[in-house]
C-alpha cells in the first residue's frame, strides 16, 4: 500500500462524513463542488474536507480506489455515496438527511 492510499484511507476514516471536493469550503474553485458544500452547510452536520488541487497526489489516485471518476466524492462513516448529482438528489427527494442523523447517532 502506497503512502498515498494510506493517507486517503486515513482521511476517510478520520470523520464521519468527508468531501474531496475542488478547493475549500470557504473558496470552493468548481461549481459542484461549491454546491456540495453548501448542501452540507445548509443541513448543519460537520464535515471535514480535502482540497485535491492542493493534493494532486490524492486527485490521481482516488479515482482508481474509489471507482468514482469525478469530484467532489462523498463518504460517509467510510462509504462512498457519491458527487455532487447523486448528493443533491438525496437531499431533495429527502434522503440524505436521515443518512447523516443516523451516521451520527450510531456513533454516539
Amino acid at each position: 500500500m502506497t503512502n498515498t492510499t494510506e493517507k486517503i484511507q486515513s482521511e476517510i476514516r478520520a470523520d464521519k462524513i468527508v468531501i474531496f471536493m475542488k478547493g475549500t469550503p470557504d473558496f470552493p474553485q468548481c461549481g459542484f463542488s461549491a454546491k456540495t458544500v453548501e448542501i452540507f452547510k445548509s443541513l448543519g452536520f460537520p464535515f471535514h474536507t480535502v482540497d485535491i488541487l492542493a493534493h494532486p497526489d490524492i486527485r490521481a489516485l482516488l479515482p482508481q480506489i474509489s471507482n468514482w471518476p469525478t469530484f467532489p466524492q462523498v463518504f460517509v462513516k467510510g462509504k462512498l455515496i457519491g458527487g455532487c448529482d447523486i448528493v443533491s438528489e438525496m437531499h431533495s427527494e429527502g434522503q440524505l438527511k436521515p443518512l447523516l442523523e443516523s451516521a451520527f447517532k450510531d456513533s454516539k
